[in-house]
């Protein structure tokens, strides 16, 4: 069935109001919650956790509830042969929760590098909290673009081929141990920023600028912002096209990578001291981008243009489970100090 469940002409105000409530519950977080920098425990971060997970499943839920009603009541989708609203209503549901899955698992890629980053700008840990929130709201606006551009270029066909062989390339790559490179002081990106625009020596706070000697200056903290929403950009480029492997949907698209992306901070700090631990999940997350890119270039036609998506979801955390499970059970070996200090 090709046509469209949620028309852009007749869902355009979902998007704003969606936008504005996602805008209502960070200004909640920032001005309410977390007002005062702090060092974010594990208990906080894994009860943010459950809040941001609970969400998007009560989003899910209302989602659902709501397709079945809007398709029980739409004239023009019940005389579609063979068009079922129930059926239809529980396969939107369905492509929400394994979108919202494979950009929450490839999210947590997204954590080796923030740690990677937060080490190089020595970011103190009271104020990593609010490069993450500021980090969110860019995260926002880029992959809004990200999404309205991929959904105009699904319409054609051929880009179905090109997104999918990307992500087996990507997928490929990330096997074969070549990942993104996280260098800030090569990024070109932050060498024409100081170009611009001079940087302090040390941290001043919260602050992103200051003036010194009637000159705006950018702190440590401003330099790292930007460099991670740079990375965020390079990370879309996987995960958008994932997504729209699941579904054609760009409603769906947006709502499952915007709460996935809400919770990426409390992730952050609740596994921030255990990634170490997931040495093999990237051979996971490489699994499931040659997964669905296969499915994008190939295994769509063996099943009238559209893979079941309950089996898609069970591949999907098959293999995330397995890589977190061998992970545990075949840790990382620890390099010996004897070896060093005999050096």
């Amino acid at each position: 069935m090709d046509v469209s469940l949620f028309p852009f002409s007749q869902y355009w105000w979902f998007y704003p109001l969606f936008t504005g409530f996602v805008l209502f519950l960070l200004v909640l977080d920032l001005g309410i919650f977390h007002r005062t920098p702090h060092k974010v425990t594990v208990r906080e971060a894994a009860t943010w956790s459950v809040v941001w997970v609970s969400l998007a499943l009560l989003f899910n839920l209302g989602l659902y509830g709501y397709a079945r009603w809007v398709f029980a009541s739409n004239p023009q989708l019940t005389a579609l042969p063979g068009f079922h609203p129930e059926a239809a209503a529980r396969q939107v549901g369905i492509e929400f929760l394994t979108g919202y899955v494979i950009e929450k698992s490839l999210s947590i890629d997204n954590l080796f590098v923030f740690i990677v980053i937060f080490g190089f700008f020595a970011v103190p840990e009271i104020y990593q909290h609010r490069i993450l929130f500021y980090g969110i709201v860019g995260a926002l606006l880029f992959r809004t673009l990200f999404i309205a551009g991929g959904a105009w270029l699904m319409q054609f066909h051929w880009m179905m081929w090109l997104f999918g062989g990307f992500l087996i390339f990507t997928g490929v790559k990330m096997l074969m141990g070549v990942e993104h490179e996280v260098n800030p002081e090569k990024n070109w990106l932050i060498r024409l920023f100081r170009r611009l625009i001079p940087v302090t020596s040390t941290h001043e706070g919260k602050r992103f600028f200051v003036r010194r000697a009637g000159r705006l200056h950018a702190t440590p903290l401003f330099v790292t912002l930007l460099f991670v929403e740079a990375t965020d950009i390079i990370f879309a480029v996987d995960s958008v096209p994932a997504i729209f492997a699941v579904t054609r949907e760009p409603l769906i698209v947006f709502t499952s990578n915007i709460f996935a992306i809400l919770g990426l901070r409390s992730l952050y700090f609740l596994l921030a001291g255990m990634v170490g631990k997931f040495h093999l999940l990237k051979y996971g997350l490489a699994a499931v981008l040659i997964f669905v890119g296969l499915k994008m270039t190939w295994l769509n036609n063996f099943f009238g243009g559209k893979f079941p998506i309950g089996l898609s979801l069970a591949i999907i955390g098959t293999f995330l489970a397995l890589a977190v499970a061998l992970s545990w059970l075949f840790p990382k070996p620890a390099v010996s100090t004897e070896s060093v200090s005999s050096c």
